[in-house]
């Protein structure tokens, strides 16, 4: 090779590691460099509010890492992490840290079940064996929107206990869906569907399947497509054991010393959609940005999945389709809270006023919808108490 040769070549790589520069910097500016400004956007006033508030809830539940995302008029406007999500390696929370959703689980899920009935392909009042025969046929017909409002009678874990083989599973499924419908689906009612309200995590596995049969794609992977894609929620994915997944925090909890440890073992591959999800605070706030946006359903369709469900036993319920509704921040607010190993989250959004807000944790056994609630406060300028 002669020298012109070698210098034109070694032009080109130059000329072409320029222009990476230069597209990478257009890129930071306009979508990967965004914490700047959507920070900026938040008064002072409110983020310091919310940071002391943060601080409180710290103080009080000795909680390890804490991950918040705020959004308001609509917009995602700043996201911070406090604390450890590796208490180990002294690695800190951010934003970005993947936490356990847990029971948040349920309304990413309750979500892609709607978006298949505004399609047309998802029929809520027809029968569960229409799509998904696996489940077994019971005294009474059970239909999807009894599952999703938790009023079918299928029945939850059937202990609290770690030693419950539910509970604390450590066995991996490679077909998930099916691996959770097998713990529960030849077991009896609790209830006559539709007459009482029964909180059932295993009832969404049943509506994973229900999604798959009615779309037919594998329950993952509509996720995927439907709600995060169109959400720009990158990084939210299965908890799965084995994958090496960048941000995600280790999970702790407390004895009642006190003495801060790793939580019990879990592999939630039998429960994706009631408990399976990793997600941040920041992608949160994006699901949370897209609802309110109506760019995952339409109005109408969101205001239904809102709409909380009466029992035919005259009982009070404050749970509609994978969401419950909430008035104590002083206006109509829905969301929902988790809790599993090493893990207690919660996020809230107040449609009327397009804000809402995600709090997630890295320790189980804390009451993180406190500081979402004294955090939507601030939001929305509501008077209240200081989290506990």
């Amino acid at each position: 090779m002669t020298l012109d040769e070698k210098f034109s070549r070694r032009s080109g790589i130059l000329r072409s590691l320029v222009a990476a520069v230069l597209f990478c910097s257009l890129l930071c500016s306009f979508s990967l460099c965004t914490s700047q400004a959507q920070e900026n956007k938040l008064s002072p006033e409110k983020r310091t509010q919310i940071e002391n508030a943060v601080s409180k809830f710290m103080a009080s539940t000795h909680v390890s890492g804490v991950s918040v995302a705020v959004v308001e008029n609509g917009e995602y406007e700043w996201g911070s992490g406090f604390g450890l999500a590796d208490v180990e390696n002294n690695a800190p929370a951010s934003e970005h840290t993947l936490f356990r959703l847990a029971s948040i689980s349920k309304s990413l899920t309750a979500t892609a079940a709607m978006l298949l009935w505004e399609r047309g392909k998802l029929d809520l009042d027809a029968p569960v064996q229409k799509y998904c025969p696996a489940f077994p046929q019971k005294p009474w017909p059970i239909t999807t929107r009894q599952v999703m409002g938790h009023l079918a009678g299928i029945r939850h874990y059937k202990s609290g206990s770690q030693d419950d083989l539910e509970v604390g599973n450590t066995k991996h499924f490679d077909n998930p869906i099916q691996a959770g419908l097998d713990f529960f689906k030849d077991d009896a009612l609790l209830s006559e569907p539709g007459k009482q309200f029964h909180y059932s995590t295993q009832g969404y596995t049943l509506v994973g399947c229900v999604i798959e049969g009615a779309s037919g794609a594998k329950y993952v992977d509509f996720m995927r497509q439907n709600i995060f894609g169109p959400a720009l929620m990158d990084q939210t994915q299965i908890d799965d054991r084995f994958a090496i997944i960048p941000h995600r925090t280790r999970f702790y909890q407390k004895t009642e010393s006190g003495t801060v440890r790793n939580a019990d073992f879990l592999d939630s591959s039998y429960k994706i959609p009631g408990g399976g999800w990793l997600s941040s605070a920041e992608d949160m706030a994006r699901f949370e940005v897209a609802i309110l946006s109506d760019k995952l359903l339409k109005r109408a369709t969101r205001d239904l999945m809102w709409t909380p469900l009466k029992p035919s036993d005259g009982s009070k319920d404050d749970y509609g389709l994978g969401w419950g509704a909430s008035d104590q921040v002083g206006v109509t607010a829905v969301g929902h809270n988790g809790g599993q190993q090493g893990t207690s989250t919660s996020f809230l959004i107040a449609p009327a006023q397009r804000d809402g807000v995600v709090v997630l944790t890295n320790m189980e056994g804390t009451n993180p919808s406190d500081l979402a609630v004294e955090i939507l406060k601030v939001l929305i300028g509501t008077t209240g108490n200081s989290a506990k």
